[in-house]
């Protein structure tokens, strides 16, 4: 028997995250903002505010230090140092700090793996991430609030139209350097040579050079990468989802509960849609 394509491996798991999002949306009861109006005048429509043991302990230090990562539209894109900054997890930071009275304080990393490790060792506050189990091992996790689909960014000269030609191909692909994309893709397509890569930045440089076959990622940072690759694409389809959550470094139990109403909030009342419009990020699940 054939194998299936990966449209056909991949539909139900779509359906039931769309679903899921689907119901946490109906489910909170919350009156809707205007979808346009700015993140930080939506803010106020997000979450009960907090008591003094929730701000003490979501913001131990007096300020919300908001872990973020370069590259990704999930969490932190600057073009230029002139331009303003966007991403979904930096204006979401923005919009909890300003719930919680306090001032916000982005802490802004190279790479994504850095940055886990400091919500670990708790040196920032809160981020916006995609909720696997082994990061669910230093850090407690909202409900998902978003999906977004991976696939791969191929250059122009690539032969590969599809997802369905890396079956039995040992392609070059590269995944970001202690992500979780490493060990599912290699799953899906055990044929594939797997490269970490160190940064976003330098995967841009090996896909421009020809040193790899494709990059894998959520579709977010592929069509991102995109606009900076002339002539590469993102392939049709998707192999897998990722469900980003707001997460917040274990033994702040105290808080917990805030950022799962901020976070169930966020979605109803159109500032995750504003975030997610301000931020230009793609590939998103819609419910």
């Amino acid at each position: 028997m054939a194998p299936r394509s990966f449209a056909v491996r991949h539909r139900t798991r779509l359906l039931v995250a769309g679903l899921s999002l689907g119901l946490l949306a109906a489910c909170t009861g919350l009156p809707v903002a205007t979808p346009n109006a700015p993140v930080a005048a939506q803010a106020a429509h997000a979450a009960q505010g907090p008591s003094a043991a929730e701000r003490a302990v979501l913001a131990p230090t007096g300020v919300l230090r908001v872990g973020v990562y370069r590259g990704s539209p999930s969490s932190y894109v600057q073009s230029a140092p002139d331009q303003p900054a966007r991403g979904v997890g930096f204006l979401l930071g923005r919009a909890l700090a300003l719930k919680l009275g306090v001032p916000f304080e982005p802490v802004v990393f190279a790479a994504n793996a850095p940055l886990l490790a400091a919500v670990a060792q708790s040196q920032v506050d809160i981020v916006f991430t995609n909720a696997t189990a082994e990061r669910a091992r230093t850090m407690d996790f909202s409900p998902t609030v978003l999906d977004v689909q991976k696939s791969v960014l191929v250059p122009a000269a690539s032969p590969i139209a599809t997802l369905d030609a890396l079956q039995g191909r040992a392609a070059r692909i590269g995944v970001s350097a202690g992500s979780s994309t490493g060990a599912e893709l290699a799953l899906v397509c055990p044929d594939a040579r797997l490269q970490p890569v160190p940064t976003l930045q330098e995967a841009a440089t090996l896909l421009s050079q020809g040193a790899i076959d494709g990059f894998a990622t959520n579709n977010a940072i592929l069509f991102e990468m995109a606009d900076r690759v002339p002539g590469s694409r993102v392939l049709p389809g998707a192999w897998g989802l990722e469900h980003f959550a707001l997460g917040i470094p274990l033994g702040r139990g105290a808080g917990r509960d805030f950022v799962a109403r901020f976070a169930r909030d966020v979605a109803q009342s159109g500032l995750l849609a504003d975030a997610v419009e301000q931020s230009r990020l793609r590939g998103t699940v819609q419910p």
